[in-house]
């Protein structure tokens, strides 16, 4: 393994970043991997855990906007960017150091019409800008422990707020985390119950969708339809997805009820 960037500040994380195998690695403040790009195929979702959160296209296929909590390498920003042209991504990091080397090694886009980075604290920003977004998706860690901010009731009941009508919030946890079953309790009680949940391999990321209004019950054969005309799209295991769906959230054997 070669670690060919380093950057330290007393405020923030450490960044590093490895190359191998032919996969760059984003580390920040340990040796935990944040995010992680093909070099044969930039532009990819290599991480599981990036793959299983665009699971929210099976139930909101066509947003207008998505906000996105965390950057990292940028991963989902520049899936989104190629793959949903059509959609206006806002990415809030905190840490301009991450932003600098999501540009630089990572091959992030250009702010422009479709993306924009804004280098701010994810809570106080949602706390400051009230505008809705159909997709908000959280992503925070440091050093492999979630970001304490990022994970308490109030920010929750925030969030739900910021939400369009028919909005989706899509939350990374992590599965071995001791208080991941707090979270998402207060997930829970801040979205009414309105909860779905998948969990990526063994005891790894725990992926939460959670839903401003209910989409109703949603049949199963219904979202392998779905699922199947997703992978066609994105070439992403959709049908995976709801395999996973249907293990973690088995209320209804033929439908999925949120």
């Amino acid at each position: 393994m070669s670690r060919f960037y380093k950057y330290r500040t007393q405020q923030l994380p450490s960044i590093e970043l490895s190359e191998q195998d032919g996969i760059r690695s984003l580390h920040l403040g340990g040796t935990m991997v944040q995010s992680a790009m093909r070099l044969s195929a930039p532009n990819d979702l290599e991480l599981a855990y990036t793959q299983y959160m665009m699971g929210f296209l099976l139930f909101h296929p066509e947003p207008e906007n998505i906000l996105m909590i965390g950057l990292g390498g940028g991963s989902l920003a520049k899936f989104v960017y190629h793959q949903m042209p059509q959609t206006k991504t806002t990415v809030v990091e905190i840490n301009p150091q991450v932003v600098t080397a999501a540009r630089n090694y990572f091959y992030l886009p250009e702010d422009g019409e479709q993306l924009q980075i804004i280098i701010a604290d994810g809570g106080k920003y949602l706390a400051n800008h009230p505008a809705g977004t159909d997709v908000l998706m959280i992503d925070g860690f440091d050093d492999g422990c979630q970001v304490p901010s990022l994970c308490e009731q109030d920010y929750y009941k925030i969030v739900r707020q910021l939400l369009n009508r028919n909005g989706v919030l899509v939350a990374n946890l992590l599965g071995r985390d001791k208080d991941v079953m707090n979270y998402l309790k207060r997930i829970e009680t801040s979205f009414n119950g309105l909860v779905t949940t998948m969990m990526t391999e063994g005891r790894g990321n725990l992926i939460v969708f959670a839903f401003k209004n209910s989409p109703g019950k949603l049949p199963w054969k219904t979202l392998r339809m779905r699922a199947k005309s997703l992978e066609k799209r994105f070439s992403l295991p959709f049908s995976e997805f709801v395999a996973k769906l249907r293990k973690y959230n088995a209320h209804d054997h033929h439908a999925l009820e949120i």
